[in-house]
């Protein structure tokens, strides 16, 4: 389905397609059709508006949020407990920590310049953390999307928050890449050039199986023999109680929706 929208030329269109097939949308639709069938359908009106219900409730869920995320995780190749030896692994290997982007906010106000999103300073955060711990360098990656607003691209924001918050220079910018693919193919290109052996992919969890999807795919038609390891963030267990388990929430709501956003994207070759 990727190559079918680059074929067509229609690759900055993915996003809005993908608004239209993602909560609450389809819900949305559904009530207006029980709308429409409520006078000579009234049955099938009336199911058709209980599922659309239960669909709008269950869509801001954390819980179904949750239990979606760990449907899409892996299971971790770099963990805490095992740094150590990893570190003794790539002692005498070039290595690389590959920090995917999240988006960047065109300006922030506070500090009057550009800066990150929470979600992609976290992944900014663990991969500069993670860089210390095997003591290998970084690779930030990220461009202005498909739908560009002006502001600076995502990794220039990121090398410069690494250095001015964490003390810590990036090696490697990558800033033209528009999403996961894009993240894939320009990063490999520039690690290939410098001859990396072995990238250490930093994003979330429930991002992580297309991220690696994505980079196995790009080293093989690339002809780059290179060790793919995942480092993915953001697992941790949660005991957050059956009332805001299944309470809806902006962050059930936002749970669900990047989760069924990664589902989606699978399944299209994304």
């Amino acid at each position: 389905m990727n190559e079918l929208f680059a074929w067509l030329g229609l690759l900055p269109w993915k996003s809005v397609v993908g608004a239209m097939l993602l909560p609450p949308v389809p819900f949305l639709l559904m009530v207006a059709l029980a709308w429409r069938w409520h006078g000579p359908r009234p049955l099938l009106a009336l199911l058709t508006l209980s599922f659309a219900l239960a669909g709008l409730w269950l869509s801001h869920c954390e819980a179904v949020g949750i239990w979606l995320e760990r449907r899409l995780q892996i299971q971790p190749v770099i963990q805490a407990s095992e740094l150590p030896e990893f570190k003794r692994q790539l002692a005498n290997r070039k290595a690389a920590i590959v920090v995917l982007g999240s988006g960047t906010l065109p300006y922030a106000a506070e500090y009057g310049e550009s800066h990150l999103p929470d979600r992609a300073y976290q992944r900014l955060h663990y991969g500069l953390w993670l860089s210390r711990q095997l003591q290998q360098p970084v690779m930030v990656s990220g461009g202005e999307g498909f739908i560009k607003s002006g502001a600076l691209p995502e990794a220039q924001v990121a090398a410069r928050l690494a250095m001015r918050d964490f003390g810590r220079p990036v090696r490697w910018i990558e800033d033209n890449s528009r999403d996961t693919r894009d993240n894939a193919r320009l990063s490999l290109a520039m690690l290939k050039a410098d001859q990396v052996t072995d990238v250490v992919v930093v994003t979330h969890a429930w991002h992580m199986r297309r991220a690696m999807r994505a980079f196995h795919q790009e080293a093989r038609r690339q002809g780059y023999a290179v060790k793919i390891l995942a480092a993915p963030m953001g697992s941790g267990r949660e005991d957050l109680g059956l009332l805001r388990a299944w309470l809806p929430s902006t962050m059930g709501y936002q749970r669900v929706h990047e989760a069924l956003h990664e589902l989606l994207g699978l399944m299209a070759g994304a």
